[in-house]
């Protein structure tokens, strides 16, 4: 099927109590801005999970439901056919989310005040779920190189990583900087962390969303210590657009840290998978791969399209184009500005709602996160308005008499 109508004409999302389109009053202070920021997907959902969806709401009956032997063979056959990795049923503990899961990892692997370590910049729940339960935030900055990458900095993690850090949350493949580290780089890592007996959570919610020809390695499948001190969280809902579902498998191959992880969830009364959630789920995994295919091919061309753009129209900004995701990680500390200022420029100026660097971390100061998972027309119109402020904010600070000023920025 050719879902090329899926991405360059999406469906209307206002008035649909869409985050993205719906709330930009709330959270932007103006409705008069393109939505490039909350990290969901514009684009219709597989044809085959909403057959899937469609024939499920049919049946007029909502009540309880579970993962079926349907549900774990169409995981199993995803993670062994996209990754190469063979997943046992019992290795899986569902959770409503990453980030719930995140959450749940800190407070049964770790008591108040131990270290937890992460890497910033980093996508902002990592500081929240460490902070928020009392421990101890142990930040190791990743290294930018001059050419834009970045690179996990082990000097730094030698130093950091001793008997007293618990637990250590990897962003794999990162958000927001779109790496998809190598074989080598995760291989150093877990020797580190083997070394002093840390649990890795790793969150792997953008491993489907990998841009050839890189390779997402989940972390369990490095070593024995890794699988054996490893808690892998996926889910469907960045891959298939189905984040509103709620649904995330949490696969732990070590029996006495999923126990201790499943009892705390089963604790707080979540542990229950939702009737749409699993449908959507088994048929995203079993019938879902030719729009994913055609998908990261559309969102690869959009940002090949803002590469482009900015080389050729706004040097003064850069990117590099990510390993995975469909986010750009985008540079704007050439314009010399506050970051106050700039996030305020790009709202009033630009009228374009991006991510505030900001909230990644310090390192993130200078940065936006832009979401391309849009149309090509809503991107170029995006651009566009980009390219007209910034030329409007070059002549004011030019001046008439071509002395540098500060721009007063609404």
């Amino acid at each position: 099927m050719d879902y090329t109508s899926h991405f360059d004409h999406p469906p209307q999302r206002q008035g649909t109590n869409s985050e993205k389109w719906d709330l930009l009053q709330n959270i932007f202070g103006t409705e008069d801005v393109l939505p490039l920021w909350v990290a969901d997907m514009d684009y219709a959902i597989a044809q085959p999970v909403q057959n899937a969806l469609q024939k499920s709401s049919e049946h007029a009956v909502v009540g309880y439901s579970f993962k079926s032997a349907g549900y774990h063979e169409a995981l199993k056959n995803w993670m062994q056919h996209k990754h190469g990795w063979q997943i046992e049923d019992d290795w899986v503990v569902f959770t409503p989310g990453v980030v719930a899961a995140l959450n749940f990892a800190v407070q049964t692997f770790t008591e108040r005040g131990d270290k937890v370590v992460i890497q910033t910049p980093v996508y902002p729940p990592f500081y929240n779920v460490v902070k928020g339960h009392g421990r101890q935030l142990v930040e190791s900055p990743l290294t930018r190189l001059d050419n834009g990458q970045y690179e996990m900095d082990f000097d730094h993690l030698e130093r950091t990583l001793d008997e007293s850090v618990k637990l250590f949350i990897l962003c794999s493949p990162h958000n927001p900087v779109g790496r998809v580290w190598t074989r080598d780089e995760l291989e150093r890592l877990d020797a580190l962390c083997s070394k002093y007996g840390i649990i890795v959570v790793s969150d792997e919610i953008h491993g489907d969303l990998v841009h050839e020809p890189n390779c997402h390695i989940p972390y369990a499948m490095l070593s024995e210590s890794a699988r054996n001190r490893s808690i892998v969280c996926t889910a469907p809902s960045k891959t298939f657009n189905i984040a509103g579902l709620n649904t995330s498998n949490i696969i732990i191959p070590n029996k006495e840290l999923r126990d201790a992880f499943a009892l705390k969830i089963n604790n707080f009364g979540v542990g229950s998978i939702s009737q749409f959630g699993a449908v959507a789920t088994e048929a995203a995994y079993r019938g879902g791969q030719e729009w994913l295919e055609q998908c990261m091919a559309y969102i690869r061309c959009n940002m090949q399209y803002v590469q482009q753009y900015l080389a050729e129209h706004l040097p003064e900004l850069s990117v590099n184009l990510p390993e995975a995701t469909y986010l750009l990680w985008v540079d704007f500390r050439e314009l010399q500005m506050e970051q106050k200022d700039l996030v305020s420029f790009l709202l009033h100026d630009a009228r374009i709602a991006l991510n505030d660097g900001r909230a990644f971390g310090v390192n993130g100061e200078g940065f936006m996160r832009m979401n391309l998972a849009c149309s090509r027309s809503l991107l170029q119109e995006a651009m566009e308005r980009l390219h007209r402020a910034m030329v409007d904010l070059h002549a004011a600070r030019e001046g008439n008499n071509g002395t540098k000023v500060e721009l007063e920025i609404r």
